[in-house]
């Protein structure tokens, strides 16, 4: 007779979060929609939030990760195709991201706040799943840059535009709509694309036939790839609109060489590939380049930030989720007094990214309303790099807290925040890492004092009597003005005193009292840690509890 075991019953396990709405129980984004002009999209944003809460996407977005794309060179009989294989989640995906017109909506549908809306409605999606958010991105900064081109947008608008998701491998005269990729770097250069060696030789007009290789090239599905190449070998680089199927619809004479091994971001195809006489059309006047993919840089810069401040919410809620759930000696850890701080700390590191993204994408708002003040020149131009260099740093090592809260469970693949730490590390590093984007910082305040001092008037009449912010920005005052040959070795200071100070000032105007006190005095009052969970002690357990509601109301 065979004995029935059972060695335990499973208990003070966490019930997955599954079956929530991101947007309804996040106070801050909710706030920051409607101060920055987006309450229009609120109701479109709560439908957003309750279908990224469901189970269904969210493994999705799990799949997409565990069964990455694979390259096929080659069909059965031998032809070169160069396909790129992706799962059916991954175009589940890519189908509630177009839908949302993440790749265009400020400019399918100008108004008022329309950036912030769609900022809004990114954040709620990198929540769920960023490999599909690359392509999304780079279509998204590209129409700017494409629609300068004559000759080129108006028979491609329709196609960036559209609200669907096409996945087909297709000429563009047979697809509805169309994706936008880069291809920048090469091997030897890396962010220095100045030492690119591709080059494009003239075949008549604006036609050009480029050879070379480039060392990322995201994402290789992509219907056209904006590139770098040296026209008939200037020194100077120039910008090339090179389409996946040439005008007689062959492929393009790019081949894929391999899909990269990335750490993360695994959902999503990253290549390198050969140009054997791609054809290209010239996109800007030649040997313009550089300037024409910095206007695109700003817009992915842009989606860097509000991608790091998703990550951040989502290793936050998950936190303090698994807190409310699990019990340790004794008690539910949410009600464990140091655990308190450390969740405490890490929501607050979470709501000054939100409100900081947000803030941001009004300052695009006004671009393309062409109120381009000073003031909203210097949130682009010299805010926008040093939060990329901040929140992206940051939300690597708030990944890293939010799986410790979790313990052993958070370290293992079968839960959220593995697939979260291998993915924070990207925006950091894309477009510009961290030394790159503090030195964009001071060539823009050396660059346009003008707009500088139209930033430091902003938050100077924000700091008032808080002797900490003013303290803080003496500080920073004193770094610019001395020799400007220690400016470089400060950069980073710089960059993070401005990204403290600007969300300092945003916590006071927008958040609750207490919230922004304790920005204050743990980041710029010498009152908190070096790592998260050193909190001042004027910050009552209580005060701390109370934000944790206000994180995540779920």
């Amino acid at each position: 007779m065979t004995e029935a075991w059972q060695t335990h019953d499973v208990t003070n396990q966490v019930p997955p979060l599954v079956d929530y709405n991101l947007y309804a129980t996040d106070a801050a984004l909710q706030a920051a929609v409607t101060t920055f002009n987006a309450g229009w999209h609120a109701k479109e944003l709560h439908r957003q939030g309750a279908r990224l809460g469901e189970a269904e996407v969210q493994q999705w977005a799990e799949t997409a990760n565990r069964h990455e794309p694979e390259l096929q060179t080659f069909d059965a009989r031998g032809n070169r195709i160069d396909h790129v294989e992706f799962h059916p989640a991954w175009h589940a995906l890519m189908g509630l991201l177009r839908g949302a017109q993440l790749q265009s909506l400020p400019w399918a549908h100008p108004q008022a706040g329309a950036m912030a809306a769609r900022t809004a409605s990114y954040f709620l999606h990198a929540q769920n799943e960023a490999g599909s958010l690359c392509p999304t991105t780079m279509t998204f900064a590209s129409i700017p840059v494409l629609s300068k081109v004559p000759s080129l947008f108006p028979t491609i608008k329709d196609k960036l535009f559209a609200p669907q998701h096409d996945p087909r491998d297709l000429p563009l005269a047979q697809k509805h709509t169309m994706l936008v990729g880069m291809g920048m770097t090469e091997k030897q250069g890396g962010s220095d694309v100045r030492t690119n060696t591709t080059v494009a030789r003239a075949l008549g007009g604006d036609t050009y036939s480029l050879v070379g290789h480039k060392w990322f090239f995201s994402a290789p599905q992509c219907d056209a790839h904006l590139v770098l190449a040296r026209a008939d070998d200037s020194d100077a680089l120039s910008c090339f609109f090179v389409p996946r199927y040439t005008p007689d619809g062959q492929k393009n004479a790019v081949q894929i060489q391999r899909l990269k091994d990335k750490l993360g971001n695994r959902s999503n195809a990253s290549s390198e590939v050969e140009f054997q006489g791609a054809y290209g059309t010239l996109v800007g006047a030649q040997g313009r380049g550089i300037p024409t993919i910095i206007e695109m840089a700003t817009y992915t810069r842009l989606d860097c930030v509000i991608g790091s401040a998703a990550m951040m919410r989502t290793g936050v809620v998950q936190a303090i989720h698994h807190a409310r759930h699990r019990t340790a000696f004794g008690a539910k850890l949410v009600d464990q007094d140091l655990m308190t701080t450390v969740l405490a700390d890490l929501a607050l590191e979470s709501e000054a990214a939100t409100w900081l993204a947000m803030r941001l994408a009004q300052s695009f708002d006004a671009a393309e309303a062409d109120d381009d003040a000073p003031l909203e020149r210097a949130w682009r131009r010299i805010v926008l790099p040093a939060a990329k260099f901040w929140v992206c740093k940051r939300a690597l090592e708030l990944a890293g807290e939010c799986m410790e809260v979790w313990g052993g469970n958070g370290y293992v693949e079968t839960g959220p925040l593995a697939r979260l730490y291998r993915e924070a590390p990207v925006n950091s590093i894309w477009e510009g890492s961290g030394n790159v984007m503090c030195l964009d910082v001071l060539r823009a305040i050396g660059r346009e004092p003008e707009v500088a001092q139209a930033w430091f008037d902003w938050l100077g009449q924000r700091v008032g009597a808080h002797a900490p912010l003013r303290a803080a920005l003496a500080q920073l005052h004193g770094w610019l003005a001395a020799d400007p040959a220690t400016h470089a070795v400060r950069a980073r200071a710089i960059a993070q005193q401005i990204v403290l100070l600007a969300q300092a000032a945003l916590l006071l105007e927008h958040a609750p009292a207490e919230l922004a006190h304790g920005f204050v005095e743990s980041r710029l009052a010498n009152h908190g840690g070096r790592v998260y969970g050193v909190m001042p002690d004027s910050l009552a357990v209580g005060v701390q509890r109370a934000w944790l509601d206000r994180a995540f109301a779920g």
